[in-house]
């Protein structure tokens, strides 16, 4: 049977020498017999669990749930749920990862479009960013509830205009009046704006926000807090500003 040193174990795995010492110290990978002058000499066997311990690593699992599944009787029946467990933290420590470049990337264009850049406006960007998801689900809403309705006037427009049937334009009128006060509520109890002088998120009286002059990511108003008025940017506000 081979015998093989500290060293030969590490080279052979690709770790340190330290690493063998420390699963040694930690009671994972004991050496099966000492030399004369006290080194430590692994066999076949320690060389084959000292590689299932360095891929174990690889995958994630740490040295207390590997050395407490070397310690089951039957480790067979415990590394399924393990390593199924670990997928999952790893998928989910995936997802967090590619949210947090989404919001690089996000940050790094508007940081490039900025025609004056502060650093008071990393607070306005960050805002704009983080809720903006949000803000285009409901502009999609919007837009999947408000098709059919245009739809339903064209139809309404062009059967009065050549056939004289009046009562499908006056269908659509009768749904879109009511849909048209739900959704200008529903949206303004939902966005807020950032005053681009003060950086205060704020929400304007419905009236103003109504009537004011807007793009599709600004609207000109006055902030609440310092009196600006101008083109403020639109973000999500939840239920409260």
């Amino acid at each position: 049977m081979s015998q093989y040193t500290t060293g030969e174990m590490a080279k052979a795995c690709g770790v340190t020498v330290r690493t063998v010492q420390y699963y040694d110290t930690r009671g994972i990978l004991t050496p099966s017999a000492l030399s004369e002058g006290g080194r430590r000499l692994y066999d076949d066997g320690d060389l084959q669990k000292l590689k299932v311990i360095c891929f174990l690593r690889e995958i994630g699992l740490s040295i207390d749930v590997i050395g407490q599944l070397f310690r089951e009787e039957h480790p067979e029946n415990v590394i399924e749920v393990l390593l199924e467990q670990q997928e999952q933290d790893l998928k989910t420590e995936r997802g967090e990862l590619d949210a947090k470049l989404e919001k690089i990337a996000e940050l790094r264009k508007a940081v490039a479009d900025a025609k004056h850049f502060t650093v008071e406006s990393i607070g306005d960007i960050a805002i704009t960013v983080t809720n903006k998801k949000k803000r285009n689900r409901m502009y999609l809403v919007a837009l999947l509830l408000g098709l059919p309705l245009v739809a339903l006037q064209c139809a309404g427009i062009l059967l009065w205009a050549l056939e004289g049937i009046w009562w499908v334009f006056v269908l659509w009128a009768a749904l879109a009046i009511p849909f048209a006060i739900f959704f200008s509520r529903y949206y303004y109890r939902h966005v807020a704006y950032v005053c681009p002088e003060c950086h205060t998120v704020f929400r304007p009286t419905f009236k103003e926000m109504f009537f004011a002059s807007h793009t599709p990511k600004t609207r000109r108003l006055t902030c609440t807090s310092c009196g600006h008025k101008g083109f403020c940017v639109e973000v999500w506000g939840g239920d409260e500003a």
